[in-house]
């Protein structure tokens, strides 16, 4: 098993969410979450003050799923959330040692 973790745009959850779920992803959590990489934020003027936001809103998106399908993930998770630009994320493998439903007691990918 493998945790797949995408750091992606918020206009794109939806469409992300739609294709996982084609590809069976049974279950996943989402998180509002703030950040900046090549990105580097954006420069506003407020009330006569420039101010500089560093911290720009993305959502975070977590799924473990079984090995086997893993690539397939990644690769529609990359298809529909790229647009070119910088800022478009990121995604982190991670192995999975275990997973435990806690309402049956199910181990593995049976859990999942």
């Amino acid at each position: 098993m493998k945790k797949i973790e995408a750091i992606i745009r918020p206009e794109k959850l939806n469409d992300v969410k739609v294709v996982l779920s084609d590809l069976g992803v049974n279950g996943m959590t989402v998180s509002n979450v703030s950040g900046f990489g090549n990105q580097k934020g954006y420069t506003q003027i407020y009330r006569g003050q420039e101010i500089v936001t560093r911290l720009l809103p993305k959502i975070k998106l977590e799924a473990v799923v079984s090995s086997n399908k893993v690539d397939e993930v990644i690769a529609a998770i990359i298809k529909t959330s790229k647009t070119g630009e910088f800022g478009d994320g990121k995604i982190f493998v991670y192995d999975v040692a275990d997973a435990v439903r806690i309402r049956t007691g199910e181990h593995g990918d049976a859990a999942l």
